[in-house]
């Protein structure tokens, strides 16, 4: 069976990256039916944020990733959160097998040890990894602080295979001899997470690309333990337009901040799938479901891959105009102006926006005129394209008032006919009739409805008292 985990820090927030990781990690186990994890590596303490383990939880519900174990959710390979791992004694364990293996040695150093830079290069190795055993025994029994070092050959190379990258192979004279368990006892993530991936039956490792250098030393654990590896799926990294990482100490948008911004999760989600991977042809548009059925490894990109905002918009409207119009309103009325109920009714505002909306955190500013005409200068009156002029306007605007006041049915329709009918009897175009009632009625050169829909929201009243606002603007009254 498939088994793949999502094994984030805690550190307090969803970054874009991490979440294309669970993501891809959760497609691939479910693609195959197979098992998707959940894993809280939270060993490094001093990234540790208070809380942030929740934060967690919530992002992978709200973006549908319903993981199949983790640490409410014990399959049988628990606990899923390493620093309980750590209290049972499992890091320690498997440091002390590779010691007793010669795979790793105890460093009393106190610092990192010089990277080597050539085979020829032993002087630079860490003088703890050749002490007698009576001198570390006596250091021990001493109680000297220490950590446990991989050991590795400064002969020959290491070669690895990645499903997106292919075939690397390195020389171990590269590779430096790693921190696998700290003084303190706590594991270094390169240690914990191939004990775990490994106890935890994980089959196919889904991670960043900037892990790639470090696998061949986690091939090189595998090998000394004995164990299986396991696929290996690197990810490209996912930079911004201008080519430069994303970082959300650059002020980056996090998975929580473009929800606070209103785009859909899983807009996110479809837009994210992309940064990456493609179906292998050029579709755009997807549900969750779908993307799992459709997803492919073969189909992961090795060139990084730019976020665009503008992109992300773009899909994010797709996916709001083919919500139903019940919830389309109801993820809306959260962001309507405070007094805009008080003014129309919001279910029809909403349809009226669903189609012209691609972010929820525009719907403030985008309707903010319907609660009270924007502050205008007369000029807006005049429109080449529906052949407006000022005088047209308020001969416009001064006729509808009677119009309007006389109509026993106010709906769109009824409210076209009129206009219409009035048009044909004024020997107007049907756009310099329109024109000066949309500017009366916001005040605003773009709305995201035309004259007949901002009136038909506005109701009957309300539609009366700004044009004759508008009559007397324009008559300096």
């Amino acid at each position: 069976m498939v088994r793949t985990r999502f094994a984030p820090s805690p550190t307090g927030y969803m970054h874009i990256g991490n979440l294309r990781t669970a993501l891809y990690a959760y497609c691939i186990a479910k693609h195959s039916q197979g098992r998707f994890l959940l894993r809280i590596e939270d060993t490094d303490r001093k990234r540790n944020v208070p809380k942030a383990i929740q934060v967690i939880y919530d992002s992978l519900k709200l973006a549908g990733l319903a993981y199949d174990e983790g640490p409410d959710k014990d399959g049988g390979y628990g606990p899923y959160v390493q620093s309980q791992r750590k209290e049972r004694g499992i890091y320690q364990r498997y440091a002390d097998l590779l010691v007793e293996h010669g795979a790793a040695y105890r460093c009393f150093c106190g610092k990192p040890a010089e990277t080597r830079k050539s085979p020829s290069a032993r002087a630079l190795r860490d003088p703890c990894c050749d002490l007698p055993e009576d001198e570390v025994k006596m250091r021990l029994a001493a109680g000297e602080p220490h950590v446990i070092r991989q050991c590795i050959p400064m002969e020959g190379t290491t070669t690895f295979h990645d499903l997106v990258f292919g075939d690397i192979k390195v020389k171990n004279s590269t590779l430096d001899e790693q921190v696998l368990l700290k003084s303190d006892g706590f594991p270094t993530y390169n240690f914990a997470n191939v004990v775990d991936d490994h106890l935890m039956g994980i089959t196919h490792v889904v991670r960043g690309v900037e892990y790639l250098a470090s696998t061949p030393k986690y091939d090189l654990l595998y090998k000394s333990f004995g164990w299986e590896i396991p696929a290996y799926i690197h990810l490209p990294h996912i930079v911004k337009e201008s080519g430069k990482k994303l970082s959300k100490r650059a002020g980056d948008a996090s998975f929580q901040d473009l929800i606070a911004q209103g785009f859909l999760p899983e807009a996110i989600i479809n837009y994210v799938a992309l940064l990456g991977w493609s179906p292998g042809n050029d579709r755009e548009f997807f549900t969750l479901p779908e993307m799992v059925e459709l997803f492919d490894v073969a189909h992961i990109n090795k060139a990084s891959a730019a976020f665009s905002i503008q992109k992300l918009e773009w899909l994010n409207g797709e996916h709001m105009r083919r919500l139903t119009p019940g919830d389309f309103h109801e993820y809306a009325a959260d962001y309507y102006p405070a007094r805009l109920a008080a003014v129309c009714d919001t279910a029809i505002v909403s349809r009226m926006i669903q189609t012209r909306v691609t972010r929820l955190g525009a719907i403030p500013e985008m309707t903010q005129f319907l609660v009270e005409v924007a502050p205008y200068d007369l000029e807006l009156y005049t429109h080449a394209r529906s052949k407006s002029t000022l005088e047209s306007s308020l001969q416009v605007l001064k006729a509808v008032v009677p119009i309007f006041a006389c109509m026993s049915v106010w709906n769109e329709e009824s409210i076209r006919q009129v206009l219409v009918d009035y048009a044909g009897q004024a020997n107007l175009k049907t756009g310099t009739v329109m024109w000066p009632i949309r500017v009366g009625l916001s005040g605003l050169q773009n709305t995201p409805g035309g004259a007949l829909e901002i009136a038909a929201t506005l109701g009957k009243p309300e539609t009366i008292r700004r044009i004759e606002t508008a009559v007397a603007k324009i008559q300096g009254l």
